[in-house]
């Protein structure tokens, strides 16, 4: 394994900075950041989380891309271009507010993506179970099977992660350009369920556009669906080029903005909401209008996604561990790679983790027979993704304009855009992500599932252990480096 040292950083650099890129190897073009982009942020299944809030979804979508998704890609470029180091979120809230901070702000980015492998992972069962309803068959029935499969896809995306990165990312380059067919496959549905002479099958009168206490849900989950714009940038040192960081930006928000809307039409126009299934919808569609092999095809392109999809985020959020390593943070082992260049000491104690949050919530808590277990913990964990990942954009959204006091010349050389439209964009993404907390933790995604009170108590609690372990593991690492400088001292 290969190791790294180096003298201590400047004042206010990173160790991290100074040595990542003399580590790992710059592969990433444009079109692998765009894919990256799109496997982090776009989950086809959100278009059958938001049919249930009827036409209003589209309205919610578009709110969600105006007041999160654009500010976030006009903030990420920004500080990706000024500061382009190993960990994005962890880097610049470093510099705009201090190391607590910035550790800080890197957990929250980070514990989401061990949370968002237990749902993919979760996701990849759902459509095999879809798979057996297409055959009158209960597949994956009890919790231990759904946790097997959990498991494979954990332990699948964490061989292909400390494989040679190149070899990698060709593959999830090759799942995206599919993925898009099982997109547009489903908007297909949709278009072909209107000219075959049915009706759709919600209401689309102005009536049903209408923003409601009782549909404000959605936006939490529509904030979930935008979540990820900064993380290819954790990769910021093995970008081959710069445009990079504004081409995924600008194309991969188009992507995923196009992508959201027709997936929604789709389910919306063809399943009627009180038969549509919360998590694949958008698969009942295809098979009401393209026939069942059709809907073959998609479920196992989606699967295929998912796998690939975990794959990145492994990859992608080990990056944070290989920096908080490299920084003295965190144990130093973590902070070193294999003969593949890639930091496979980060991606195995990542999986690990993942694997113990896997036994514990689906062999040890499914020991209750509890048949709808597998998405009562998916939306758990979505829901504790949204509320964590959104307090750390809060700070992202400030880092900009903390950082462009602090770092004006750097800032001006960089700057994207008038300086009012980051005040902007930093206020209005600010709000959107507290927004996105306060009606993550006080409606329930499923009421039928986990009443409110519960909901509250059960998310809520989630995030606030999550974030008490931060604070602990901040301090663990801050003793662990202050030995590891008095013993360099000694020497």
């Amino acid at each position: 394994m290969a190791s790294t040292t180096a003298a201590p950083p400047r004042s206010g650099e990173l160790l991290s900075e100074r040595i990542a890129g003399g580590i790992l190897p710059k592969v990433l073009g444009p079109f692998d950041m765009v894919a990256i982009f799109v496997a982090i942020v776009l989950f086809a299944n959100q278009g059958s989380v938001i049919q249930a809030a009827g036409a209003a979804g589209f309205v919610y979508w578009i709110i969600g891309f105006i007041t999160f998704l654009i500010p976030g890609a006009i903030v990420t470029g920004q500080l990706g271009l000024m500061f382009p180091g190993e960990g994005s979120i962890y880097v610049w809230t470093h510099k705009a507010l201090g190391s607590f901070f910035g550790f800080f702000a890197g957990f929250c980015a980070w514990w989401p993506g061990v949370l968002v492998m237990v749902a993919t992972g979760d996701l990849v069962m759902t459509m095999l179970q879809f798979l057996g309803t297409t055959q009158n068959q209960n597949w994956l029935s009890e919790s231990w099977q759904q946790g097997l499969v959990i498991l494979a896809v954990i332990w699948f995306s964490t061989v292909l992660s400390i494989m040679r990165f190149r070899v990698t990312q060709n593959m999830v380059n090759t799942v995206f350009v599919v993925y898009g067919a099982a997109i547009a496959a489903v908007a297909l549905a949709g278009i072909t369920w209107l000219i075959s002479g049915h009706k759709a099958a919600n209401s689309f009168a102005a009536s049903s556009f209408a923003l409601t206490g009782g549909n404000a849900t959605f936006y939490g989950l529509v904030i979930l669906a935008l979540l990820g714009i900064e993380v290819p940038l954790n990769m910021g040192v093995e970008i081959r080029e710069r445009r990079a960081i504004t081409s995924y930006l600008f194309w991969g928000s188009i992507v995923v903005m196009a992508a959201y809307l027709l997936l929604t039409f789709g389910a919306m126009v063809v399943v009627p909401q009180n038969q549509a299934n919360s998590t694949y919808a958008i698969l009942q569609a295809v098979q009401m209008a393209l026939g069942t092999p059709i809907a073959w095809i998609v479920t196992l392109i989606l699967i295929a996604f998912f796998m690939f999809n975990t794959t990145v985020y492994n990859y992608s959020f080990a990056r944070l561990l290989f920096v908080s390593g490299l920084d003295r943070r965190l144990p130093a082992f973590v902070g070193r790679v294999n003969a593949n260049k890639v930091p496979q000491n980060a991606v195995l104690v990542q999986a690990v983790l993942t694997t113990i949050v896997t036994a514990i919530t689906f062999f040890l808590f499914g020991l209750a027979g509890n048949i709808n277990l597998g998405t009562q913990i998916y939306i758990v964990l979505q829901a504790a993704v949204t509320v964590i990942w959104c307090l750390s954009m809060v700070m992202l959204f400030a880092d900009v304009l903390i950082i462009r006091s602090k770092y004006p010349e750097e800032f001006r050389r960089e700057q994207l855009a008038p300086v009012g439209v980051f005040v902007l964009a930093s206020v209005v993404g600010a709000i959107a992500s507290a927004v996105g907390i306060w009606v993550t933790l006080t409606g329930s995604w499923n009421v039928a599932l986990i009443g409110n009170r519960d909901w509250l108590l059960i998310v809520g609690g989630v995030a606030v252990v999550s974030l008490v372990v931060a604070v602990v593991v901040y301090l663990m690492g801050l003793n662990q480096a202050r030995r590891a400088l008095a013993t360099a001292g000694k020497a």
